[in-house]
């Protein structure tokens, strides 16, 4: 294993949250490596919304202009790995990539998280094409579609409540039976949204986009677009076997300055929130560039 120079500090993770930090501190004449493994939740997600100024571009190609605009500063480096390992020492951080290894004086988590996807045939598959997690991000593309909702519980009903204004045909497909109180299913109708208790087999789709869903009694309903939340794991490991704590929902704990629990060490970007937003993630990743700046100064200067 080789031992690399000393930076000022190690950003690990590439996309939105990554890169926007890495500007910040390169514009701040701060030398920064940035690295990456290359495997970012929305892979999958044809276009990006609700972004002023790249509403309907391609997620890859914003993460590809912004990569190119942040290494036009010379302060900044970017390298393709994969940390497995971070540990502190003495005032310094060592990150441990399978080649190699780095040293920084402040580390920034913006690794994501990752989804789990239900063993539903077809819709890892429809996963942020069809397939979707935020109405604000791709609500309006299907507005007045046939939409179902696959849910169960208070998630389901918050679905419902969320989701109901896009199109007058919704349905609930809570696959298995519901798990919501007799007012939640009163309300619910109200709403005029039908509620399907059967047990889902597959989705029917083409290329990711989904046509009708498939019951294990072999019945079938036609939906063109589909709202779920999964449950979500850290994406990297690294923070919490590091140290760092986690709030109840799992997301990596941070205060207002995207500070960890652990002196030197910050988060920024979806591994911090369960407000899942592209420009949510570049605004932290800004906020938490500025902050490891001002800590930095204030260690120079007092």
């Amino acid at each position: 294993m080789n031992r690399h120079e000393q930076y000022e500090v190690l950003i690990v993770g590439g996309s939105y949250a990554g890169l926007s930090a890495a500007m910040t501190l390169g514009r701040s004449l701060r030398k920064v490596l940035v690295l990456d493994s290359g495997h970012p939740c929305n892979r999958q997600t044809p276009h990006a919304h609700n972004f002023i100024t790249q509403d309907g571009v391609k997620p890859a190609e914003i993460a590809r202009k912004a990569k190119s605009q942040v290494l036009s500063y010379d302060t900044v480096t970017c390298m393709d790995a994969t940390v497995i390992k971070a540990e502190r020492m003495n005032d310094q951080f060592i990150v441990h990539t399978t080649e190699d290894s780095f040293t920084g004086k402040k580390l920034l988590f913006a690794t994501g998280v990752k989804d789990l996807i239900p063993a539903i045939g077809g819709f890892s598959e429809c996963w942020g094409i069809s397939v979707l997690h935020c109405p604000y991000c791709h609500g309006y593309e299907v507005r007045g579609r046939t939409i179902g909702l696959i849910a169960n519980g208070q998630t389901a009903f918050d679905l419902c409540i969320l989701i109901q204004h896009w199109t007058d045909d919704l349905t609930l497909y809570t696959n298995g039976s519901a798990e919501l109180s007799s007012e939640q299913i009163q309300h619910i109708q109200k709403l005029g949204i039908g509620i399907v208790d059967t047990q889902i087999a597959r989705l029917i789709h083409r290329d990711g986009y989904v046509s009708e869903i498939l019951f294990r009694d072999r019945s079938a309903r036609p939906v063109e677009a589909i709202f779920s939340r999964v449950p979500f794991q850290q994406h990297c490991s690294v923070p919490v076997e590091l140290g760092c704590d986690l709030t109840e929902q799992g997301h990596i704990d941070v205060d207002f300055f995207q500070k960890t629990s652990i002196e030197g060490v910050f988060c920024a970007g979806d591994c911090t929130t369960p407000f899942r937003a592209l420009t949510h993630a570049a605004a932290s990743g800004n906020k938490a560039g500025v902050f490891i700046n001002m800590e930095l100064i204030q260690e120079e200067v007092y």
